[in-house]
């Protein structure tokens, strides 16, 4: 099955992350971080996610997972260590049309986390389909030491000359030539 890469932004979507365990922990941690609205659904749950509940970061709603609890929301993450429960989620995720993704369960899931590095506004994402995650994994290692923080502030910097060509009167395809131009000047590993 072919997977179709794509950035999202999530920011005030509402998201949902069933299981509190350390699994779920780095789940709603990675959508905190995109900004969603996140909603956490387990019974019991680790110090951080209270922390985050208790401080207004996300909804913690200490009880068994409810079909319900999927109205209205973008996406769910099923994270429990019941294989049940998990298939639970998914199946009544189908049935809404929420994206789901089941951790560690390929089969059940509709969009992978891939393995990211960011450094400012450039994101390097890795992903086998869900077949080896440990080679993502060391992929994205490789890539930390070949792109060091140096690259947010080149990011950044093209990012302001792309607005300021913008600004201008320029033809459209003149501009994408001095944009090509400027990110052909950025150095990449391995070139001299």
């Amino acid at each position: 099955m072919a997977l179709f890469p794509l950035f999202v932004r999530l920011e005030n979507r509402p998201c949902l992350v069933v299981g509190a365990g350390a699994v779920g922990e780095a789940k709603t941690e990675s959508l905190v971080q995109a900004g969603t609205a996140v909603w956490v659904v387990a019974p019991c749950a680790t110090p951080r996610i209270k922390e985050w509940a208790a401080s207004g970061g996300i909804a913690w709603l200490p009880r068994k997972f409810s079909p319900a609890d999927l109205e209205g929301k973008f996406l769910v993450v099923a994270a429990t260590s019941s294989v049940a429960v998990n298939d639970f989620v998914f199946q009544e995720a189908r049935s809404r049309d929420v994206l789901c993704n089941v951790v560690d369960d390929p089969p059940r899931c509709d969009f992978f986390y891939p393995a990211v590095l960011r450094r400012g506004d450039l994101q390097i994402a890795v992903s086998t389909n869900g077949k080896s995650p440990a080679l993502a994994q060391r992929l994205r290692e490789r890539f930390e030491r070949e792109f060091g923080p140096e690259y947010a502030e080149s990011v950044r910097k093209l990012g302001a000359a792309r607005e300021r060509l913008f600004q201008l009167r320029i033809a459209p395809a003149r501009r994408r030539e001095m944009l090509l131009r400027m990110a052909r000047q950025l150095p990449l590993p391995g070139e001299k």
